[in-house]
């Protein structure tokens, strides 16, 4: 498939050297521009792009950026033809992203993000940490291979988001509509807890909504007071124990 990935943080530069050495047609772009992109995360022929570059003739774009800069993207994403289909692997932090009025009132951030954009999507690999997703892939089959939850309203958006994860080395679980996608927000019990396939289900179904926010601040002061700042990501092991501990 012919896919652009707009985002090289750290969930974007592994959906970037994972998708390509699936044998994809990947082009990859940031805000910064192409010559900034690492060439490292190129080496399986992925190409750096400008914004523009990575959106055109493509089957799917993948947009791997802080939910707060979705708006930026709205016209990119308006000029793509119906048939393809959008990804979106971002999750709400109020204190990154800025306050988002309908998402403290309880709408699934997926909906808002369908809605800023006015088209649909699918929501996938935003329930992994980077460093997870990085160093915990498996081929199909195999033991302790993690799963993560994708949710889409469309069948389309469905079977080509959860193709593409399994492609990452991980399980898919279709978690259900956009609406229900709360589910697999910061604060839920399958969010960055490296569960299987056949835990998902019990942890999807055990959300409570109410208590999500409470649980990602939580989790955010813990992180920030282990590595001292809000950018610097744990590593993976004490990530998961700490979101286990807090979410399930």
């Amino acid at each position: 498939m012919k896919i652009g990935i707009l985002g090289t943080g750290n969930i974007g530069k592994t959906l970037v050297m994972k998708l390509s050495l699936a044998g994809h047609d990947i082009k990859v772009a940031n805000s910064r521009g192409p010559e900034t992109i690492d060439p490292e995360i190129l080496r399986h022929g992925a190409r750096a792009a400008t914004s523009a570059d990575a959106v055109a003739d493509v089957d799917v774009v993948i947009m791997s950026t802080p939910l707060g800069a979705i708006p930026k993207l709205v016209p990119l994403i308006a000029a793509l033809p119906k048939h393809v289909v959008v990804i979106d692997t971002s999750n709400y932090y109020p204190a990154r992203d800025t306050r988002i009025d309908a998402i403290e009132g309880g709408m699934a951030e997926s909906v808002w993000v369908a809605g800023e954009l006015g088209r649909p999507i699918a929501k996938a690999w935003n329930a992994i940490t980077s460093a997870s997703f990085a160093e915990k892939g498996a081929p199909a089959g195999a033991a302790g291979r993690i799963a993560i939850p994708v949710s889409a309203d469309g069948d389309h958006e469905r079977e080509v988001a959860i193709a593409l994860v399994e492609e990452t080395g991980l399980d898919a679980f279709y978690s259900g509509t956009l609406a229900d996608s709360w589910r697999q927000q910061p604060g839920a019990p399958c969010y960055c807890t490296d569960l299987s396939l056949e835990e998902m289900p019990q942890a999807l179904a055990s959300a409570e909504r109410e208590r999500l926010p409470k649980r990602r601040e939580l989790a955010i002061q813990a992180i920030m007071e282990r590595v001292g700042d809000n950018t610097t990501n744990p590593d993976s092991d004490y990530a998961v124990r700490l979101t286990r501990a807090l979410f399930m």
